[in-house]
């Protein structure tokens, strides 16, 4: 069982103008966007509803997306182990690069100590109301409460509160069900595999407006806050840059080599989501065109479906390396010492609190706090040091976050043995491949002839 290879030598694939390709026209309006922020600063912050508009669009379909691929993928297998070992390999991996990721933060900031010489009084700090709302919120929060959070209160609240873990929950649960149904579920599949492909056709009608919801959201956010930040505290930004840049390119890219893929050529093949990302300062616009991509490159639907959105709330490599790097500059710039071993405590903690805000509004604040608050030696109050360019820092968070998803579902592919590294070097290199079939189909679908919507993927793609 499996997905068919490309048939016959590869042939380059149909190349668009490069004006109407998505990532031009993205790209362009980002760039509009920064001018008009920059030049009108009360026109481009006027432009918020635009950006928010396009984000809440997108975020609609996040939901029922990942619970029905979730739920086909499960649905679909003949083995239940083999889905319950995957869960398992890919919880087993998000750890260990949650730690390289920490580990990063945590050397960059000890070795460039930029904290050092601010010299700030934690009671002197001021902080501002939003500010106050999140420091509270961390102080609050448990490290334990994202487990208990799981299970949903509702089967409803969860797709309304865009809830990613628990909507994860509901599918696995629901999915599970579905199979142990033999043939008398079949229906109930069939009839999921079909609004899959109604949810990507709405999503690539979605898509169209990614220009100006990009363009929206950069005007607002240069035209909000600026470029002063930027000046003022550039050296701890071009720090938490560098320091994710070199995650991607040695870490992840040490992964890719590991698996004979190039880390570049995949970059290169999502470019059009890293610009979506870029503009929106969020991964979860691009989490459906990453799912989808993935699974044209050659990774099985039920991988896809399982690893990437469990990935959005567990893999957070660019979250991970924030936390630590700012952690320890706010150490430094209120003249709190930490030892080695309470700089290691410090990971320890980060690996449960950064779980613990996944998803929620200002997240990474809520579960810096948490973390400072747990530990007890640095003052929480000390975040409105960096409150101000978290901004700017928001979006390589978010690309590091979708880059370190997209090499994960690749390893765990590999892990399983269903990956198809000849297939994923074509498709990253642009190559026309022949779409993917569905052979040997388990129990649950035996019944009824498996739909294959022929505009499933390629209506989001042509779209784009």
């Amino acid at each position: 069982m499996g997905h068919s290879s490309t048939a016959g030598r590869p042939t380059p694939a149909p190349k668009k103008r490069w004006y109407r390709q998505l990532y031009f026209w993205v790209l362009t309006a980002i760039l509009i966007g920064v001018l008009l922020g920059w030049l009108a600063p009360t026109a481009g912050t006027a432009m918020e509803p635009i950006g928010t508009t396009f984000v809440n669009a997108m975020r609609m379909l996040i939901g029922p997306i990942v619970f029905l691929t979730i739920v086909g993928g499960i649905a679909s297998v003949a083995d239940l182990k083999k889905v319950g070992m995957t869960g398992l390999k890919a919880l087993t991996y998000f750890q260990i690069g949650t730690i390289c990721a920490l580990a990063f933060g945590l050397v960059a900031i000890n070795i460039f100590r930029l904290g050092e010489g601010v010299n700030a009084t934690a009671g002197t700090i001021k902080t501002t109301a939003a500010a106050a709302q999140l420091i509270d919120a961390g102080a609050h929060q448990e490290w334990w409460q994202f487990l208990t959070n799981i299970i949903p209160t509702s089967i409803v609240q969860p797709f309304i509160a865009g809830d990613i873990l628990q909507i994860i929950f509901i599918a696995v649960v629901f999915g599970i069900a579905l199979n142990a149904m033999g043939k008398l579920g079949a229906p109930v599949l069939d009839g999921v595999q079909r609004l899959t492909g109604v949810m990507f056709k709405i999503l690539g009608f979605i898509m169209k407006a990614a220009p100006l919801g990009a363009f929206g959201a950069m005007a607002f956010a240069v035209g909000k806050y600026g470029v002063s930040s930027l000046t003022s505290m550039g050296g701890l930004i071009a720090l938490f840059y560098v320091t994710s840049i070199l995650f991607v390119v040695v870490v992840l890219g040490s992964v890719m080599a590991f698996l004979k893929l190039n880390i570049f050529t995949m970059i290169r093949h999502f470019k059009e989501e890293y610009l979506i990302i870029l503009g929106t300062s969020t991964a979860e616009p691009a989490l459906p065109g990453l799912m989808r991509k993935l699974e044209h490159a050659g990774v099985k639907k039920e991988t896809v479906g399982l690893v990437v959105p469990t990935g959005y709330s567990f893999n957070l490599d660019g979250a991970a390396i924030y936390l630590s790097l700012a952690a320890v500059y706010i150490a430094q710039a209120t003249n709190t010492h930490l030892s080695i071993g309470q700089q290691l405590g410090l990971i320890a903690v980060m690996l449960l609190t950064s779980k613990g805000a996944a998803g929620v509004a200002g997240g990474g604040f809520i579960a810096l706090t948490a973390t400072l608050a747990t530990i007890g030696t640095i003052p929480a109050a000390g975040i409105m040091l960096i409150f101000g360019i978290d901004k700017f820092m928001s979006e390589c968070r978010a690309l590091v976050n979708f880059t370190g998803n997209a090499v994960a579902t690749l390893f765990i592919a590999w892990w399983d043995r269903t990956l198809d590294a000849d297939r994923v070097r074509s498709v990253f290199a642009g190559e026309a491949v022949e779409p993917i079939q569905v052979a040997d189909l388990p129990a649950p679908a035996a019944a009824v002839e498996p739909f294959q919507p022929a505009d499933r993927h390629p209506a989001y793609s042509e779209s784009i």
